[in-house]
């Protein structure tokens, strides 16, 4: 399929479920059996990359007319897992969190108001007729939210280089049972040992999403665009996911210090990461 243009979109980093094909209904297995056996798939650099060309009309499309038929997909011991991409649904949803990303005049400029309210009652008539819509995938600007990394584990990292050929690629793959359990497992100390607030709270949020999935699916935290944007130093030495599990371990066993230690590293990494959104 041609592309909308051969430059790079980054600074968006993904968390992905992959159902098995079983758990799709029909027509729609039968669609994504077809699809996998596409050779020319998209990337994600393409949807980022469709869904920028729709901002240039005058007035901008925010969301997608028709949702998109496209897909990620593996093979996992011989097991088709898909990932749809529901760009239109997740547009309708980030749609209404700009208001807290972006100030009033800014957002107007972009997509004003009037079309702004078009795309929200278009997407409260669809929710009518779809309440148990959900997205196969969520995204983060500028960031991984640290939520995301509770659900792997430093033995699922893998980090690709690239080279000139191959871009280069940071993502963590795990059972869907895992992450649940990984999930609980950190509400249980956090519990314990903080407050309610808003990582509490990020973390439940996942959670709940997860619980909508088949138990056979698999969990893909992928940096995206932002391994173009950190040098490659910064990647190589980035082990997140150890980090958040050192600090959940640590509350678990009533170690505040250690637990403090940990999240100080975590935070420090993703505020100069955050800090380069600034600096553009």
């Amino acid at each position: 399929m041609p592309k909308v243009s051969s430059v790079v979109v980054p600074y968006t980093s993904y968390l992905r479920v992959y159902e098995p094909l079983a758990a799709f209904p029909e027509p729609e297995r039968s669609h994504w059996a077809r699809y996998a056996r596409r050779p020319d798939r998209p990337s994600y650099q393409d949807e980022l990359r469709r869904s920028l060309a729709d901002l240039l009309p005058t007035p901008p499309i925010p969301v997608p007319v028709h949702e998109s038929s496209d897909a990620f997909v593996l093979e996992v011991e011989g097991v088709l897992c898909v990932c749809p991409w529901r760009t239109r649904l997740r547009g309708w949803q980030a749609l209404g969190d700009l208001a807290e990303e972006l100030p009033t005049p800014v957002l107007d400029a972009v997509l004003p108001p009037v079309v702004r309210r078009q795309a929200a009652q278009d997407y409260e008539r669809w929710m009518a007729g779809h309440p148990d819509a959900r997205p196969w995938i969520r995204t983060s600007t500028w960031h991984v939210p640290l939520n995301w990394f509770v659900l792997v584990g430093d033995g699922e990292r893998r980090y690709d280089k690239g080279s000139d050929e191959v871009p280069p690629a940071l993502r963590y793959r795990t059972p869907m049972v895992q992450a649940r359990r990984r999930v609980a497992r950190a509400l249980r100390a956090m519990r314990d040992m903080i407050d309610e607030g808003p990582l509490i709270d990020g973390l439940v949020d996942v959670g709940r999403w997860l619980e909508d999935f088949h138990p056979r699916s698999l969990v893909e935290l992928d940096y995206g665009g932002l391994v173009h944007v950190l040098p490659a130093d910064q990647l190589d030495g980035d082990h997140s996911a150890a980090d958040v599990a050192e600090g959940i371990e640590a509350l678990r066993t009533g170690d505040e210090g250690a637990a403090g230690e940990a999240y100080g590293r975590l935070a420090e990494r993703w505020r100069a990461v955050r800090d380069r959104r600034s600096a553009n």
